[in-house]
């Protein structure tokens, strides 16, 4: 599966503010660049788009940043992609199925873009920050 830049980058944004979700205090655009990596012009872009999209509210001001605008429990990844590249499944590879073999390979294209689809609306933003958690975590013995 190929994840544009743009996507990963909005994912990944999405998931930095859903680990503030519960902070008054909204994140610097500088301070999510910086963390990630993330070009800083580019980020600006794609939460802007985030905002457009519902995901997040903007504060101004020196201590201005972005929030999630709604829970991370209520944002499927499905919903971040879709926000970003637009409401696709799979790219148009067979313009017409002319042939028994196009067909065919149609099918196989549309049931693997359907499954994808349906794996990205079952994963929830909140579920990805547990996992990332679960993943970063520090075990402490006694």
């Amino acid at each position: 599966m190929k994840i544009s830049a743009k996507t990963e980058y909005a994912c990944i944004a999405i998931l930095e503010l859903a680990s503030r979700y519960d902070s008054s205090n909204p994140a610097r655009v500088r301070d999510l660049a910086e963390a990630h990596n993330i070009p800083m012009r580019f980020l600006v872009q794609i939460l802007l788009q985030m905002k457009a999209s519902g995901f997040v509210v903007s504060t101004r001001g020196k201590s201005g940043g972005y929030q999630l605008n709604r829970p991370p429990q209520k944002i499927t990844l499905a919903e971040v992609m879709s926000a970003i590249e637009g409401p696709k499944l799979i790219d148009e590879s067979v313009k017409q199925d002319k042939s028994s073999m196009a067909r065919a390979l149609r099918e196989v294209w549309d049931e693997a873009g359907h499954a994808r689809q349906e794996v990205l609306e079952s994963v929830t933003v909140a579920e990805l920050l547990d996992q990332t958690n679960a993943s970063t975590g520090l075990m402490y013995y006694i």
